[in-house]
């Protein structure tokens, strides 16, 4: 009677303490250059070291500039940049450095390399660690102390969370995305419908969904305040990292595999909240407000305040007035200023796969910025083995280099205060593009529909042509 969760957590306790949380062993830990620095001076000042240093992976991805020359600017993040490499060289944890083929977002770089796999216990000092859920792991986001716990211990403190499943049933339509399916739930479930609880994705449209979607379902579930997200490993998880750089290779693959197959929740299995959804009553979804959840389908009109509960109306009324939209706006048609494809999100070589589907043939909008970033050099080198580039260049556009970019203000792209963004990163929060910027969140496709329009643009509108 053991959900999936229930199955990896108790696999991977070392303690229950007593009247207080569970010491819990850690597979994989991932670092990158903001959160770490605080941690690795706790060993300092303790005067001890990292206890199994193979665990951990590290690499720079927020400061991490994506224009050609790569060149930190910024004082504050090339030191953290700097910082990262010298304490991955004191401690011997493998260092991924910037512009190198092994660098990108660590949560784009975690699962393509197969750092990432089915029943690990993975954690990173960063919110959306939950993306790694997606091959069958449980993963988390955490705080610079227990950071410095892992490091010394590979260990943390955790109060178990509560269990929760969603299940989406039936077939997507065309144009819609797991970018959509992610919107569809977070407004439905409100940004902390989900905290407290692990969530475990279910049902026909998962299983038919491909890796690359369940990443970016996986990477959104903190967004609707949940610890974690994670879908059983199935054959599309397995074809997915068989080969990879880090996966099992020969016999302890064939072995490995076998172990995966039985990382799924019992038929029996009882959670302590359940909801099923219908892949039929999804559309193309954008957001309107200034957090994931304040979202709509793409053909409808921003909430009234007739149709707002009284006690939220002043809050609906806030996030109005920063994006500039009003009560029952209809935002089809509505110009837009930049448009960004990228971040741990939508970095992957199916996101670009999926714009340059609409952008072919057609040209990049008068006055439109366009930053399109790849999540990693792998993804990089992919897009121009297929020639993605090249469709991506006739069209007016130009392939930017791998970097967590536009997704949040911490390098040089940052929206201007006032302009309007769409964007297929994973928070549209005031100032989140950069100080006084306005995002819409949308999915690749929807992006770019708007980059060749210039507009909010229904995609189906474009693929169906």
């Amino acid at each position: 009677m053991n959900t999936l969760f229930d199955k990896i957590w108790d696999a991977h306790v070392v303690q229950n303490v007593e009247d207080g949380p569970t010491q819990l062993y850690i597979d994989r830990l991932y670092m990158h250059e903001v959160t770490s620095p605080q941690a690795f001076d706790t060993l300092r000042d303790k005067g001890i070291g990292v206890l199994r240093p193979e665990r951990i992976f590290a690499m720079p991805d927020h400061n991490t500039p994506s224009d050609q020359q790569q060149r930190i600017d910024d004082p504050v993040g090339r030191k953290q940049v700097e910082t990262l490499k010298a304490n991955c060289e004191q401690f011997g944890i493998t260092h991924f450095a910037m512009g190198t083929k092994d660098n990108g977002i660590i949560h784009v770089v975690g699962p393509e390399k197969a750092l990432s796999l089915p029943g690990m216990t993975i954690v990173c000092g960063d919110s959306h660690t939950s993306t790694h859920g997606a091959v069958g792991a449980l993963a988390m986001g955490i705080g610079t102390s227990e950071v410095a716990q892992v490091l010394a211990s590979q260990c943390i403190l955790q109060s178990k969370p509560k269990s929760m499943r969603i299940n989406i049933e039936g077939e997507l339509q065309p144009g819609v995305t797991a970018k959509d399916v992610a919107l569809y739930i977070m407004a439905r479930m409100t940004t902390g419908g989900a905290t407290g609880y692990v969530v475990e994705y279910a049902g026909s449209t998962i299983r038919n969904m491909s890796m690359e979607g369940r990443l970016t379902l996986s990477n959104l579930s903190i967004e609707m305040g949940s610890r974690a997200g994670i879908i059983a490993p199935d054959q599309i998880t397995f074809d997915y990292l068989k080969g990879r750089e880090y996966a099992p290779k020969g016999k302890a693959w064939d072995e490995a595999v076998e172990q995966w197959k039985q990382l799924k929740s019992d038929p029996d299995a009882v959670f302590d909240k359940e909801v099923t959804y219908r892949a039929e009553d999804i559309e193309p979804r954008i957001t309107y407000g200034t957090n994931p959840g304040a979202g709509i389908a793409i053909g409808g009109h921003v909430p009234t305040m007739e149709e707002t509960p009284e006690q939220e109306r002043g809050q609906l009324q806030s996030q109005l007035d920063y994006m500039q939209f009003s009560p029952g706006e209809t935002l089809l048609g509505h110009p837009v200023d930049y448009v960004f494809l990228g971040a741990c999100t939508n970095g992957r070589i199916e996101d670009f796969r999926a714009f340059a589907s609409v952008v072919k043939g057609r040209k990049k909008a008068p006055g439109v910025v366009a930053w399109l970033v790849p999540g990693s050099w792998l993804v990089r080198r992919q897009i121009v083995a297929e020639g993605i580039d090249k469709v991506l260049y006739e069209a007016g556009f130009e392939l930017r280099l791998p970097s967590c970019s536009s997704c949040l203000a911490m390098n040089p792209d940052k929206v201007p205060a006032g302009k309007l963004s769409i964007s297929t990163s994973n928070r549209n929060f005031v100032g989140r593009q950069g100080p006084g910027a306005r995002t819409i969140l949308a999915s690749p496709l929807t992006v770019a529909a708007a980059a060749v329009t210039g507009r909010i643009t229904d995609p189906r509108e474009l693929i169906n042509k």
